[in-house]
């Protein structure tokens, strides 16, 4: 494009599309948050955003931050835009863009974390929001309990002072409020946990009691960590978004694109105070916890119904998958007569409502979200999303057919090749173990039941072992199409198909 313009604050009144209308240079911090990426800044950043473009919240401005060294190539992107971004909005119908200017700077990456506990020590600093991932909050995924043993929690609680964790370092400037007679801030999770809020407070609490009782006390007893449930998809920035911003005359090195839809739904439980984010769409309620176990069960495990299964096939999309009638057929069956099942309605919307909108969404071939980011980090993601659906169905007596499917695709993704021949990439922590038990599966199927970690005593629930190991067999017998049809046609009165029903 002719005209294009470097994104910063110097040239916002030379773009063509919208930008901030509020002074940036008089924006003070209120919020530091751990964690920058694509979806933070499609969701918590622009929610803030509106806020600052209806002249409210000039003083919650945010801090971002990390805690990894991969997150220096991020923070260097940013500082050289004055932390501005281009949002790319992707509806089926138009695209549009606008530029977020919420967040003011990027904090230092650097061992032991001293610029990161300075900045939440400042009184200032009255929320501390986090996007780790799933995998980030050192929870085991059986017991879902803390897990001190890890040695990066180890270390903090050796070394208080020179953390290497953001909860780590939470804990260091929670400690330095104290001891200069000040409050707590209030810890904000936007993961994709459900209770997440909950599982923050457990993080925190746990690591300082390890070091500082007292002040695991004082924590507890003061800061909060409200619950919260976030939807956005925000796909991963490479070299065709980066085009799709130029597009609109912006050179900017990360823009976001995402769908057009958000949710945020929120405690209102902040110890010290908190922007008025629902005069801008977020809800406020006490029910949190309905609307998380909506959004998890049929959106983050529906994610994995589909992306386990795009990646034996090599398919590269989501919504690529969705139009593959094979896997969109199993979705659908899996979703309506297993996931939903689990799951209540809220406030104007049933969950059979909710699936439609998903369908939906996930079927925008606009959303260039590939299989291979949704499939990433499967060992936190099936232990969080899908495996407690399955415990609910089996508690409850329902059928756990699909889900043993959406199962037996994980466990032939974990082998490592798609029925192409080609190979899967490591895309886990713990991808060498998940593939080892996932190659001794293929003529024992058992043997990728036999992870602890994962399944614990699932592997001795009947109903569902046997069905995982009919479909496993399936797959790899006649293939990924061959089992989903199985599944979802009508009569399933004969052969192996009938076992897994």
């Amino acid at each position: 494009m002719d005209n294009l313009v470097d994104l910063s604050n110097a040239t916002l009144g030379d773009l063509d599309i919208a930008r901030p209308t509020y002074d940036r240079s008089a924006l003070t911090p209120g919020i530091v948050h751990v964690g920058v990426g694509n979806f933070h800044r499609a969701h918590q950043a622009w929610y803030l955003h509106r806020l600052m473009q209806n002249g409210q919240a000039h003083d919650w401005a945010i801090l971002g931050a990390g805690v990894r060294p991969y997150d220096a190539a991020m923070r260097e992107k940013l500082l050289a835009q004055d932390c501005l971004t281009t949002l790319i909005e992707l509806d089926p119908a138009q695209t549009s863009a606008e530029v977020v200017g919420s967040m003011i700077d990027y904090l230092p990456i650097e061992e032991g974390n001293g610029a990161l506990i300075r900045a939440m020590a400042d009184p200032a600093i009255r929320i501390v929001g986090l996007t780790v991932t799933e995998s980030g909050y050192y929870i085991d995924p059986v017991s879902k309990r803390f897990d001190a043993a890890h040695a990066d929690i180890v270390h903090d609680a050796a070394n208080p002072d020179t953390p290497r964790t953001a909860f780590g370092a939470i804990v260091a400037a929670l400690r330095l409020r104290r001891d200069a007679g000040q409050g707590p801030f209030t810890g904000l999770s936007c993961d994709n946990l459900q209770g997440n809020g909950d599982i923050l407070r457990q993080a925190v609490v746990s690591l300082a009691r390890m070091s500082d009782p007292a002040l695991a006390d004082w924590i507890e007893a003061n800061a909060s960590f409200p619950n919260s449930m976030v939807d956005c998809i925000a796909p991963a920035t490479g070299p065709a978004e980066i085009a799709q911003a130029r597009e609109f005359g912006v050179n900017d090195a990360a823009p976001v694109t995402h769908e057009a839809f958000r949710q945020w739904v929120i405690e209102d439980d902040f110890c010290a105070g908190r922007p008025d984010w629902d005069q801008v769409g977020a809800t406020f309620s006490d029910d949190v916890h309905a609307y998380e176990k909506m959004k998890i069960r049929i959106l983050n495990a529906g994610h994995q119904v589909l992306a386990n299964v795009g990646e034996v096939l090599g398919i590269e999309t989501i919504s690529a998958t969705m139009a593959h009638p094979a896997i969109r057929a199993m979705f659908h069956r899996v979703q309506a007569e297993e996931i939903t099942q689990t799951v209540a309605p809220v406030p104007g919307m049933t969950p059979l409502a909710y699936l439609e909108l998903i369908e939906q969404r996930f079927s925008n071939p606009r959303i260039v979200d590939t299989t291979r980011r949704v499939a990433f980090d499967g060992s936190a993601r099936h232990t969080g999303f899908v495996l407690p659906i399955l415990r609910d169905q089996l508690a409850a007596g329902r059928s756990v057919s699909g889900l043993a499917l959406v199962e037996a695709l994980w466990a032939r993704m974990c082998a490592g090749t798609r029925e192409d021949g080609s190979e899967i990439v490591a895309n886990d922590p713990i991808w060498e173990a998940l593939k080892e038990a996932a190659q001794a599966a293929r003529t024992r199927p058992e043997a990728w039941l036999a992870q602890d970690r994962l399944y614990g005593d699932l592997a001795q629930a009947e109903a569902f072992r046997d069905a995982f190991v009919a479909w496993l067999s399936l797959i790899w017998d006649e293939g990924a199409v061959a089992a989903m049809n199985a599944y979802t046609q009508v009569d399933e009165s004969n052969g192996r198909a009938s076992k897994a029903s």
